[in-house]
């Protein structure tokens, strides 16, 4: 097929980021500009790069961001009370902590820190328990809820359709799969979620209508396992040596791009597909985070 079967994640996120910017207009006539708190914690290249990307993605919308960054060698305990501090911030309705943390920082006691009403990252366990009760009042996790905004505004039925879920992290596969069968218009859908243990795993991605790709393996999947006509939602983020490239290396997804494309009905490309949503849906959940300590 030819790229008209491609899911542009840029070009929707576009769209979910233009619906917001009125929403944001509303509040101002209020008096209150949105307000994203970043926290990293250490130098780690790639957290600089996306936390980079956020910080201009709300200057762009108009929501204002604060960016505190701690060495990587600052105890837990220090991390917890700069979350409490912002939590008890009122100039700022969301935080986000970015991951990878420290070794001796327990992810789990970090999430749990941040406070529900402000967790626009979706991973406080009352959050995600509102997500596995099937309660939207919660905030969801924004790459699982950025893929389903791909598939609704894509046309892709899910409806009764087979979806494959590669991967079982806490961030994308189990999130997703919880979304993924609630009664709901853009979910109702039958999920497999598989993981290094699965046996047999290309005959599960053979029955998959859906298929979503969050391993975390470079280009693990490939045409052979792929069903003709499926919809092929690529998360992967991995770099690979590549010499012809000037830093000596490119990026690639978990689906082998060039030969699976040719068979899919759709297919994300990888960058340009689930990337962008991720970052508009952490601007969506702030706007309504804003727009809940205003009601």
């Amino acid at each position: 097929m030819s790229a008209s079967n491609l899911i542009d994640g840029r070009t929707i996120a576009a769209q979910v980021q233009a619906g917001l910017a009125s929403r944001i207009s509303q509040l101002a006539a209020k008096g209150v500009q949105p307000g994203l708190a970043f926290v990293r914690v250490g130098e780690d290249p790639a957290s600089r790069v996306y936390v980079g990307r956020k910080e201009k993605a709300c200057e762009l919308l108009g929501i204002h961001s604060e960016t505190f960054v701690l060495p990587e060698t600052t105890p837990e305990a220090e991390l917890l009370d700069r979350i409490r501090q912002l939590n008890d911030n009122p100039r700022l309705h969301g935080i986000l902590v970015q991951a990878p943390l420290p070794v001796h920082i327990r992810q789990s006691t970090v999430y749990s820190t941040v406070s529900p009403s402000k967790d626009v990252d979706g991973f406080h366990p009352m959050n995600m328990g509102r997500l596995l009760l099937g309660d939207s009042s919660g905030f969801r996790p924004c790459t699982p809820a950025g893929i389903l905004e791909l598939l609704a505004r894509s046309g892709v039925n899910t409806a009764g359709a087979e979806v494959v879920v590669l991967g079982r992290g806490n961030i994308v596969g189990k999130p997703l799969a919880a979304l993924l069968c609630q009664k709901d218009r853009h979910a109702n859908a039958t999920v497999t979620l598989c993981h290094s243990a699965t046996r047999d795993l290309p005959s599960h991605c053979l029955r998959a209508d859906i298929l979503v790709a969050a391993l975390g393996v470079a280009e693990f999947v490939k045409a052979s396992m792929v069903k003709p006509g499926a919809v092929v939602i690529d998360v992967g983020v991995n770099r690979v040596p590549d010499p012809a490239a000037p830093s000596g290396s490119r990026l690639v997804g978990d689906v082998a791009f060039a030969e699976v494309q040719p068979l899919a009905a759709k297919i994300t490309p990888n960058p340009g597909g689930v990337g962008p949503m991720t970052i508009a849906m952490l601007l969506s959940n702030t706007v309504r985070a804003a727009e809940q300590f205003t009601a």
